[in-house]
């Protein structure tokens, strides 16, 4: 896959209203199953983190361009990849994206 332009990500995510920060995890951190008070954006720059929807039974594997829509209270845990990751985030209101998930498994 070739490499995402991080600051083209970032203005995207800036143009719909989103206040943005930058974040990463070292090469298979692990985050139990747990939930958010808050709907959260995430999209992958460098590497690839998978979170696993239990309420689902899915997983969503993000890696450079892809994006997450999680809703708030939504049980979910999170695997880092062999490489690590790098991602961009933001947090909105919970009920923001009612209460569904959007995976974009595509280059967003």
């Amino acid at each position: 896959m070739s490499p995402v332009d991080r600051a083209s990500l970032e203005a995207r995510l800036k143009a719909e209203g989103l206040e943005v920060s930058a974040c990463s995890n070292l090469p298979g951190e692990r985050f139990g199953e747990h939930v958010n008070d808050f709907d959260r954006v995430v999209v992958a720059v460098e590497g690839s983190i998978t979170f696993g929807l239990s309420g689902y039974g899915v997983g969503y594997m993000l890696t450079p361009g892809e994006r997450l829509d999680l809703p708030a209270n939504l049980p979910h845990d999170t695997v880092v990849g062999p490489k690590g990751v790098t991602y961009l985030e933001a947090h909105l209101p919970a009920g923001t994206f009612g209460t569904k998930a959007k995976g974009r498994g595509y280059r967003w």
